[in-house]
């Protein structure tokens, strides 16, 4: 049963990262491709922001918890908080990685 808590913690924090790696790209790449640059400032701007952050949000927490909290409803206390222990170590692990990642790519 470790093993199988293990696997999920790992895959959780995995398509937590996918997720924000998706949403970062888009951001990212998205106003360069349309030229978004040389646009006038609107309402609609914030109002986006703060709706992908609510979404964003709830994936995220529905990624991490979810799983957990349902485990936790059927009677399996003990694996759902190491369930959920396990994927926030999982998900600090890659957090690590990836800003080791960033410094490196600094120094350079």
């Amino acid at each position: 049963m470790k093993n199988k808590i293990a696997k999920n913690a790992v895959l959780n924090a995995c398509l937590t990262t996918a997720y924000i790696v998706l949403i970062s790209s888009f951001l990212f790449y998205v106003p360069k491709a349309l030229d978004f640059n040389k646009t006038e400032d609107t309402l609609f701007a914030p109002i986006l922001m703060l709706s992908l952050l609510v979404f964003s949000a709830s994936v995220a927490g529905f990624l991490i918890f979810g799983r957990p909290i349902l485990w936790y409803l059927d009677g399996n206390k003990k694996e759902a908080v190491s369930l959920f222990g396990y994927t926030l170590l999982a998900f600090f692990i890659i957090t690590a990685i990836i800003s080791a990642a960033f410094f490196v790519y600094l120094l350079n």
